[in-house]
């Protein structure tokens, strides 16, 4: 792990291309840059354990993050998957005696920037409409995990892959004139993780929605989507 400050010729690819901080000067963006700390992380570590005390704002410059927590059982659950942009960690800004209820692990090689609460409350005061951004995306994502735990909640292994399918899409998907390409950010082993099924069933899965025409496997990482208003439609009856 490599911990080094933003440089200037960073500014770019750093505080600018987060969306909280796109309303700011190219002035007040360079002052952020000047307090940005830059760790770079290697596929598979962990960037913060769950029950672990943090003052910092964590920001995806490059790459890819999963944020999980383990079940009372010892699994897995996969909570969000976040790539470049994204920030995590947001609740340590207004509260620093706040425990981590989840761990951060690079899926990929991946670039941090991070941001301290001190660092934060100057910056807020700079602009406080930032205040208001952090709290969208704080409700956005409990919107989120709500949906997941309902996800959870049904007992139709197809809809819960469906949701996750359409979530990739979203996230990772470039559109073509075919449908849509996902290069998958998860093994099979975390998809199962995410929706909690067994990882047989998650390629089970997959081969029927293969057969249904819904989607095309180009291989392990990477999946073409051709009728994702389907696989919603899957999704919104589970939801009536």
């Amino acid at each position: 792990m490599k911990e080094m400050c933003c440089h200037f010729r960073s500014i770019e690819l750093c505080p600018k291309k987060v969306p909280i901080f796109q309303s700011l000067s190219d002035e007040e963006i360079i002052q952020i840059a000047k307090m940005t700390k830059h760790k770079r992380f290697h596929k598979g570590e962990a960037l913060i354990h769950e029950g672990a005390k943090s003052d910092t704002l964590f920001i995806i410059n490059r790459g890819r993050v999963k944020l999980s927590k383990l079940t009372l059982e010892g699994k897995e659950q996969i909570l969000h998957l976040l790539t470049s942009g994204d920030f995590f960690c947001e609740l340590h800004v207004f509260n620093h005696d706040e425990l981590s209820n989840f761990s951060a692990y690079a899926l990929t090689d991946t670039d941090i920037c991070m941001l301290t609460k001190s660092d934060m409350d100057h910056i807020m005061k700079i602009s406080p409409v930032i205040c208001i951004k952090l709290l969208k995306t704080v409700t956005k994502r409990l919107a989120q995990t709500e949906k997941l735990a309902h996800n959870l909640a049904t007992k139709d292994p197809e809809v819960r892959i469906a949701y996750l399918i359409i979530e990739l899409c979203e996230k990772y998907g470039k559109e073509n004139d075919e449908g849509i390409v996902v290069n998958l950010p998860i093994t099979r082993e975390e998809m199962a993780n995410y929706v909690g099924v067994t990882r047989e069933t998650v390629s089970r899965k997959l081969s029927r929605f293969e057969e249904l025409g819904l989607i095309v496997s180009t291989g392990n990482k990477q999946i073409l989507v051709k009728n994702v208003s389907t696989l919603r439609g899957m999704v919104t009856m589970d939801n009536l």
